[in-house]
């Protein structure tokens, strides 16, 4: 199969990996929300956002590929694209998604061998972790209502991977919550991402105060979700 010539993505870690797999030349097409790499995505024209993609401007591009994410986007922009071009639909709920995604994307785009070599840098990352205890762990994507992440996603197998138990692993995807049912928990640690919701400083105390036995840390919300390039430290 050809390589694509025109790559429109719709998916922001992934739309850093292209530039990464040293694809920059081929993307045509990306989401206001594909800040990364800094310097080199800007020249990149917009086309809309990943819950609102201008259908009318990826029509006018007329691509080779679309990269689309099930859980970044919407079925029914999905489906209204596959009618006229080749979409790729990513499945990403754990590391070993992420990493076969790598490589089907190295494959499918002409950059086999660069997508073998992260996805060997990768492994070699993950499989130096620290021998610690495990940790018990809430990670918190929103504040009202108070939402968090629960099993059967990628954030969670990276809270696993790095030995925090996540207190809200008997529920599913991203559901709602309260700070007396978080304090109820008593996790060691509870985690404040800064995405999708930019949690600050101030918001540590609140929490402190309804959990005062837990430890409150903000964290980098790209380390935990973005599969691709940030897999690996920056």
């Amino acid at each position: 199969m050809k390589s694509p010539q025109k790559i429109i993505s719709l998916v922001p870690s992934l739309t850093e990996l292209l530039f990464d797999l040293g694809l920059e030349d081929q993307i045509i097409g990306r989401t206001r929300f594909c800040i990364h790499p800094k310097g080199k995505v800007d020249q990149v024209e917009i086309m809309g956002g990943t819950k609102n993609p201008r259908i009318d401007k990826i029509r006018k591009a007329e691509p080779d590929l679309i990269i689309t994410n099930k859980e970044e986007n919407r079925k029914e922009d999905v489906d209204v694209l596959q009618k006229d071009f080749d979409v790729m639909i990513t499945d990403i709920n754990t590391i070993e998604d992420a990493l076969l995604t790598i490589h089907d994307i190295g494959n499918r785009c002409g950059a086999k061998k660069p997508a073998e070599d992260l996805i060997s840098a990768i492994r070699k990352e993950y499989h130096n972790a620290p021998d610690e205890p495990q940790l018990t762990a809430a990670y918190m994507i929103w504040r009202d209502p108070w939402m968090t992440v629960g099993a059967n996603t990628y954030i969670h197998s990276v809270l696993s991977h790095w030995k925090l138990k996540n207190v809200f692993d008997n529920q599913t995807r991203y559901p709602k919550t309260t700070l007396d049912e978080l304090s109820n928990k008593k996790p060691d640690i509870i985690l404040l991402s800064s995405e999708p919701y930019p949690f600050k400083e101030k918001h540590i105390t609140e929490v402190e105060i309804a959990c005062p036995d837990c430890r409150v840390l903000l964290v980098d919300g790209e380390w935990f979700s973005w599969y691709g390039s940030r897999m690996l430290p920056s």
